[in-house]
């Protein structure tokens, strides 16, 4: 199970990548827009969140109010890619929010213990 944990959190961490680094990669061409990688970078940030959280190693279960936390700013990141991303330009303070949200769900996986 361990092994399966560890798949799952690499792969998260590859989706996590894939969302930041999309969004950088936008940002800094000048057209600001969601482009595949943060589409696919937000999907797979959800889909294996969803797998961390199962409580996969012995007699250790997450924490249910990061769980939580954690969950619903994966899933508005999530959305707020989703439906964005046909449009050919998106607002500046709306893919700005989609940034800080992908820091911030990474802070609260780093620092709350």
């Amino acid at each position: 199970m361990e092994a399966l944990r560890l798949i799952l959190l690499y792969l998260h961490l590859i989706g996590f990548a894939l969302l930041l680094g999309g969004a950088l990669t936008q940002y800094l061409s000048g057209r600001i827009r969601i482009n595949a990688a943060m589409l696919w970078g937000a999907t797979i940030q959800v889909l294996t969140g969803i797998g961390l959280a199962a409580p996969l190693r012995d007699g250790h279960e997450p924490d249910p109010a990061k769980l939580a936390t954690k969950g619903v700013i994966g899933l508005v990141v999530f959305v707020m890619v989703f439906f964005s991303r046909k449009r050919e330009a998106v607002n500046r303070g709306h893919f700005l929010t989609i940034v800080g949200l992908t820091l911030i769900n990474a802070a609260v996986a780093v620092f709350w213990r």
